[in-house]
């Protein structure tokens, strides 16, 4: 897909946010991020370098670091796998921060109409599919002992 490639990133992101939590998920999304920059094959389709962080993609990537935020932070607060709806509610909600500032980032390039077409709708789905996988695997870590309840 172009300009935005759809991939498990905002899965990821998501999930190692709420397991995390709020400061060590957006630290590690950071560093994560910091490894893409300095060139490192670490981004969509082995990607690495600085033009990812000014590209049409660029906004996505800056609202990586707060969506793990977002879920670790509501996972401290309750919003985790023993409250599944929750958890579910939380990884969706930043899935819509990553889609409202990629596509923010993106209508600077092509105009709000077009950012909604290729850099949010194709991806409304696909948020819905990953928040409710995040939230059920949560729910399975939990289950499993892996993850503290709350």
């Amino acid at each position: 897909m172009y300009p935005v490639p759809m991939t498990m990133q905002t899965f990821a992101v998501a999930f190692l946010g709420a397991i995390y939590g709020w400061r060590l998920g957006g630290i590690t999304v950071l560093a994560w991020l910091v490894e893409g920059a300095l060139g490192l094959p670490v981004l969509a389709g082995g990607g690495g370098g600085l033009l990812h962080f000014s590209g049409p993609t660029a906004g996505y990537l800056f609202a990586f670091p707060l969506m793990a935020m977002l879920t670790g932070w509501l996972a401290e607060h309750g919003w985790n796998g023993s409250r599944v709806f929750l958890a579910f509610l939380s990884m969706l909600l930043a899935n819509c921060l990553c889609l409202l500032l990629g596509a923010a980032w993106l209508s600077g390039m092509i105009g709000v109409e077009q950012a909604i077409i290729h850099g949010v709708t194709p991806f409304i789905l696909g948020a819905v599919l990953k928040s409710a996988l995040g939230a059920a695997a949560l729910k399975a870590l939990q289950r499993g002992k892996v993850l503290p309840s709350a």
